[in-house]
This record gives structure tokens, C-alpha cells and sequence, in this order.
């Protein structure tokens, strides 16, 4: 499936306008999806749905299947992030990999998994944009980390052992990107980025997907800083990051996830003082706490969030983990008016 001609026209529209918006002020990305679903305490049968209700495998927690089997709690948490004044919202789509997939017994749906999800997040953007079309509303396709690593052995006895080549990476963020972009996405975004092997190995399957297809989309790379030293999980500090994933010619670069905004602002600095493209950034609500939740008020991150925006540090903010519309509205506010 692909996109009819007046939906690619209405993205065509929309992607044209990005840069000069890009220019004019700060871009407000969502928060997380997440924590939005663990507060509806949904349970296995909703994880089911009538669909996979005889399915051999447990699926509570793969939140990613709910676009099917409950499109409408998705579509509510795209509803309240674009009300709390969201520019752009990422897709349901985070696990979407076979890899991911195969976790619960279901390897061969991601195609329809991400198509889905797209779909949603475009018919609710859709009706926020033809209330107000002087302002466009994006949706991000998420392509997330999958949970094998192309740089790190799963062996520990074994330091060249490997779970996963370079060629089946590619070929399972193809497969996404080409279902999010059938749904109706705007620009795809690969994100929480701890090993950049596995990014290089996405940026290539996206080269690909673009190619087949005659068109290309805006692409936002986002990497994680894993802790204080200022370095992903597989070695990389910010600059080599950014020196591996240049050639990609990425919309925005940025870094999410594992820190929050106060602990995440050096790296950013020093992101931003390298990087020839817009920086993209969207901390956790602070560091977790001894249960795994995160306390971080949303003045709090609004705070650190202004402040980096008036520093002229940032052109894309938003939340990760922890994070809620309450979230995203202060940091909307804080950025308002700040070129």
C-alpha cells in the first residue's frame, strides 16, 4: 500500500514548510508513550484484542501491538499531546522490529504493526491541522533500538560473537520505515540510538526504502548519552557519534533518553557546537528513582528545557521516558517566542 495522491500532496505541503518553521522558532515534539498506557493499567485482553486472543504467548507489555487491538487509547495519547501543543508526534512503533516482535511469537507483523500506527497518528494530526492549518502537525515515524546490538557481544565469554549481521538490521528498519511511510508519516525518526553500528545499519535500510520508492523524507538521528562519561552504551563519545552518522544528512541530530535535562545539557553543548544541522533533544523527566519511575515535575523540565532554549542550544525539544502532556505543555510554553 502506499499513499493516495492527496495525502502525498498534504505531506509534500507539509514537509516544504518544515525548514522555514525550523528557522522561525522551536519545534515541540511530544512525550512519552508509555507512561501515558501504563496509567490505563490495561490488561492482557486488552492486549489481545479478538484478534490474538488464542495466541500462544503472553503479550502485556508489547505496547506497540495496541495500535491494533486498541487503536483508541493510541489515538488519545496522540489527542492530549497535540492539545498540550505538540508540534510533532511520534508513531506507536518503538518495538516495531522483527527482532523486537519475536519476543511474543510475532516476527512476521511488523509491516502492519507500523502502517497502523502511522495511520493513527495521521488521522489525529489531520483533524488538529484542519482546525488550525496555518499550523502544521507531524508525525514522526519511531524507529527504535532493537534488542540485538551489531558492536557488543551477547557472550561475554565470547567477545566476537555476534546475534545479528548489519544486512538483517537493515533489512528490519526497511521494513518499518516502508510500513510507517505507507501510513502516512511525515519524516522518520531513529532514536534512543545506544550502539550507532545499529544506526549506521538503519540509516542504510532507509537508503534503501528511499530509494525504491522515489522519494525521500526528512530524517532525525538521536543518540543516548548512557551516563555521566558522555558515551553511548557501545563506546562513542558525542563527537563520534555525530562523525558516524553525518554522511546520513540527517533533518536534525540530537540526543534522548537515559539522562535527564540537567544532567543531558553539556552534551548537548557539545552536540550543538559540532553539528551543521538543526539539534534535536527530549530528556527523561529527570533520572529514575529506586521503583524505575521518574519524579521530575514539569516545571522542572520546562526549566532546564527553556533555559537551553534560550541559550540557543536546541531547534527540537520534547520528552522521553516519564514525561506526559503536562510535560510537554510547560516545555511548550518555556520555548514559546524564542527563536
Amino acid at each position: 500500500m502506499s499513499l493516495d495522491a492527496d495525502r502525498r500532496a498534504a505531506r509534500e505541503h507539509r514537509l516544504a514548510r518544515l525548514p522555514e518553521l525550523a528557522r522561525e522558532r522551536i519545534l515541540v515534539l511530544d512525550g512519552a508513550m508509555g507512561t501515558m498506557l501504563q496509567r490505563l493499567e490495561l490488561s492482557e485482553a486488552d492486549y489481545r484484542g479478538e484478534r490474538f486472543r488464542d495466541h500462544p504467548t503472553d503479550l502485556r507489555g508489547d505496547v506497540d501491538i495496541l495500535s491494533l487491538t486498541r487503536p483508541d487509547a493510541i489515538a488519545a495519547v496522540h489527542r492530549a499531546y497535540l492539545e498540550a501543543g505538540a508540534d510533532i508526534v511520534e508513531t506507536n512503533t518503538f518495538t516495531s522490529s522483527r527482532f523486537n516482535q519475536a519476543d511474543y511469537g510475532l516476527p512476521g507483523i511488523v509491516r502492519e504493526l507500523t502502517t497502523a500506527a502511522a495511520g493513527i497518528a495521521r488521522a489525529v494530526a489531520d483533524k488538529f491541522e484542519a482546525a488550525e492549518p496555518e499550523r502544521p502537525r507531524y508525525v514522526a515515524g519511531s524507529l527504535g533500538p532493537t534488542n540485538r546490538t551489531a558492536s557488543l557481544s551477547p557472550d561475554v565469554g565470547d567477545p566476537a560473537a555476534r546475534n545479528v549481521t548489519f544486512e538483517e538490521l537493515a533489512e528490519t528498519y526497511a521494513d518499518a520505515a516502508e510500513g510507517l511511510l505507507d501510513g502516512g508519516a511525515d519524516l522518520l525518526i531513529v532514536e534512543t540510538i545506544f550502539d550507532t553500528l545499529n544506526a549506521k545499519a538503519a540509516i542504510f535500510g532507509l537508503e534503501d526504502v528511499f530509494e525504491r520508492r522515489g522519494e525521500r523524507v526528512p530524517v532525525i538521528v538521536s543518540g543516548t548519552v548512557v551516563d555521566a562519561s558522555g558515551r553511548t552504551l557501545s563506546g562513542q563519545t558525542v563527537e563520534a557519534f555525530w562523525a558516524s552518522v553525518r554522511h546520513a544528512r540527517p533533518f536534525a541530530v540530537g540526543l534522548n533518553c537515559a539522562l535527564g535535562a540537567r544532567q543531558l545539557r553539556g552534551w548537548l553543548a557539545e552536540l550543538g557546537r559540532i553539528a551543521d544541522v538543526p539539534v534535536s533533544a527530549y530528556p527523561n523527566a529527570g533520572l529514575p528513582n529506586a521503583f524505575g519511575g521518574y519524579d521530575e515535575q514539569p516545571p522542572d523540565t520546562a526549566g532546564e528545557i527553556g533555559r537551553w532554549a534560550r541559550d540557543g542550544l536546541v531547534n527540537i525539544v520534547g520528552g522521553c521516558c516519564g514525561t506526559t502532556p503536562d510535560h510537554v505543555r510547560a516545555v511548550a510554553e518555556a520555548v514559546h517566542g524564542v527563536r
